[in-house]
């Protein structure tokens, strides 16, 4: 990258990447490990792994999550949601993506890329989005973010099916319920042992 960022302090360093030589990488150089969708487990896994680096090298990490926010007034409806946008997606172009990602991963030493594990649904939403989660009523997703902070994350990038009314909706309805939850942060340290 140039310039080289030689001054301090300089802007944060975000990285992406799921590959073991990705996850080193983060915990040498970066200030943010940004993670595809996945599990509250799978999340908690990977914080801890490079967390773990990190404290090795001296450092610490900040995290942050992809996630794609379905939020409707019942389960069946956000569930119902999701449904229709799997039953509407471009199927060659899903598979084609996927095929690409999964060749790519492929090619790392850990055959480990961002999209191995990531079926046809997952792939819809190219960042794995569905996979964290993030669906239902507002106090079910407000629920499932309280979740993900426990275990470190920093940071969700939702992503919206209708930008314009689900994102003002998103902040009338799930935020206020974030806040008000009381969470108990487990430490990279607890995490990892």
């Amino acid at each position: 990258m140039k310039p080289k960022p030689e001054f301090l302090p300089h802007p944060e360093l975000f990285q992406g990447g799921n590959s073991k030589a990705a996850r080193r990488m983060a915990s040498r150089v970066s200030d943010w490990y940004f993670m595809n969708g996945n599990s509250v487990a799978g999340v908690k896994e990977q914080i801890a792994e490079v967390s773990a680096l990190a404290r090795q090298e001296g450092r610490k990490v900040k995290f942050a999550l992809n996630a794609f926010a379905l939020v409707r007034d019942t389960e069946a409806e956000a569930h119902g949601v999701l449904e229709d946008i799997i039953a509407q997606a471009d199927v060659e172009a899903v598979k084609g993506f996927g095929e690409a990602v999964k060749h790519a991963g492929s090619s790392t030493r850990d055959r480990q890329g961002m999209w191995a594990s990531s079926n046809f649904t997952d792939l819809v939403q190219y960042n794995d989005g569905f996979k964290t989660g993030l669906i239902g009523t507002p106090e079910q997703v407000a629920e499932k973010i309280r979740a993900y902070y426990e275990v470190g994350v920093d940071l969700i990038l939702c992503g919206f099916l209708h930008y314009t009314d689900d994102l003002p909706a998103f902040g009338r309805t799930v935020i206020p319920q974030v806040r008000a939850i009381k969470a108990r942060r487990i430490t990279p340290e607890l995490v990892s042992a």
